[in-house]
Parts: C-alpha cells; structure tokens; sequence
C-alpha cells in the first residue's frame, strides 16, 4: 500500500482538486487524513480506492448526499451490498433520465407540429382557430392513409410497445395507457407522430408526470370507438365499414 501522499499527488491521481478534496473532507465524504510532522496531509491507496468510487457515483448523476449514503455501503469492505445500493440508485436515476427525456422529445414533436400548422393557413384579418397561433387543430376524417402493405409492420411495431403497457383506464374523449418505465420514449414518440400523421382522427398525448409516463389517444365522434376498439379491450360492437378504412395500428389488450 502507497502511504505519504501529499495532497497534491492526490489531487493529480484521481483528477479531484485539492479544494475539492478539503471539501470532501469536511463535508465527510474523505475520512480525516494523517498528517506528518509539519501539518501536511497524507493520505494513502484507500483514499485514491474511495475517490474512484465517488467519481463514478457524479459520473451517474448522483448528488453529494447520495454518495454519502452510498458511502455507508463502501466503509462496508463488501461489492455485494454496494451493488445492491448502487443499482437501486442507478434505477432511479434512469426513471428520472428517462422523463426528462421524453419532456425534450415532447417539445421537440410539439415544436415541429406547431411550425407546420403555423404553415398551413394564412387569415386575413385577425387570428382565427385555423391559423395555429392559439391552437393547433385536431379533428380530422376518420380515415387511414397508410398504405395496406405497410400495416403489419405498424401493427407489429406497436403490439412491441404496448407490452409496456401496465394499466388502460378510459378518460374523457379517449383512453389512457399508464406505461413501464423502461419504455422506449423514443420509439412511443416516433409511431404516435406516424399514427396521426396517417390516422389523422386520433390525437396522441404523451404525458410525463407523477403517475410516470402515459399515452393518450383521443378521438371525437365515432372515433372515439375506434379509439377502444384499437388500443383498450377490444369492442365487438365496432366493425370498419366501406368506408372507412381500418387504422393501422391493432393492438389488443
């Protein structure tokens, strides 16, 4: 075992700043280091050991207090038990990655649905509730425009991802689909933008708040049957008729 470390060599071993290691120190992250005859702190490989660990806990996002708890686990000597810590931390973490992330992936859809409905309708006069400065309209035929070769692939695609599906629960105009963390938000973005882009009767929200991530479908009129019929259980009172053509995605619950 190396003893005798001056700060400074710790500093440059572990890429931690000497005032950063004070700090650590005071905060009790560092245990109290050993001091030679003139007052200068040494420390040792456990120290460098400990610093790798906190530099991977920040390297997960955890925050100051979370290394200290996590810490409790490490002063243990034992992998097994930080593991356990840590992987609950890191799940909790990736939850909260994930959220964040579809916010950014929201805003992004939004964003580009709203420069193109800004495209659309030019009034003269002032703004109507087509011109896309205070809405964004939704109602549409209930027709389907994707091709018939492209459905099962579309419908393979989100029978992939309604597996994530924990709890259906009907709410106004539609039906809300409470989903697994472990979704891929990226994924639920990109087939709900293709639906409606096909489907234009539907309207998809995917919300991110305290219940977790969630998709709601929306539909007014008969659409709303097909709303049921596609992504709730499965309705034997709604048959497509001449005309109007089945939407492509046919999940059953």
């Amino acid at each position: 075992m190396t003893a005798g470390l001056h700060i400074s060599d710790v500093a440059r071993r572990s890429g931690f700043s000497a005032a950063t290691l004070r700090y650590y120190e005071d905060i009790g992250l560092l245990p109290p280091p050993g001091r030679a005859g003139n007052g200068y702190r040494l420390y040792d490989d456990d120290t460098l050991d400990r610093l790798a660990f906190i530099a991977r806990a920040r390297q997960l996002g955890c925050t100051l207090d979370e290394i200290a708890d996590l810490s409790a686990a490490w002063d243990g000597g034992e992998c097994g038990p930080l593991q356990d810590r840590l992987r609950t931390t890191v799940a909790a973490k990736q939850a909260d990655a994930r959220r964040r992330i579809a916010e950014l992936v929201l805003l992004t859809e939004d964003l580009r649905r709203a420069a193109a409905s800004l495209e659309r309708h030019r009034p003269e006069g002032p703004c109507d509730d087509r011109c896309g400065c205070t809405t964004t309209p939704t109602e549409e035929p209930i027709a389907c425009t994707l091709p018939a070769d492209a459905m099962p692939g579309r419908m393979d695609d989100w029978d992939r991802l309604l597996d994530h599906v924990e709890t259906r629960s009907v709410i106004d105009g539609g039906i809300r689909l409470d989903l697994r963390a472990d979704v891929p938000v990226d994924e639920l973005v990109r087939l709900a933008t293709a639906e409606q882009e096909c489907c234009r009767f539907f309207a998809f929200a995917i919300t991110v708040d305290e219940r977790g991530i969630g998709l709601e479908v929306r539909a007014a009129g008969d659409g709303l049957a097909v709303v049921h019929a596609l992504f709730g259980v499965r309705s034997p009172q709604w048959l497509p008729t001449p005309s109007t053509r089945r939407p492509s995605s046919a999940p059953d619950s």
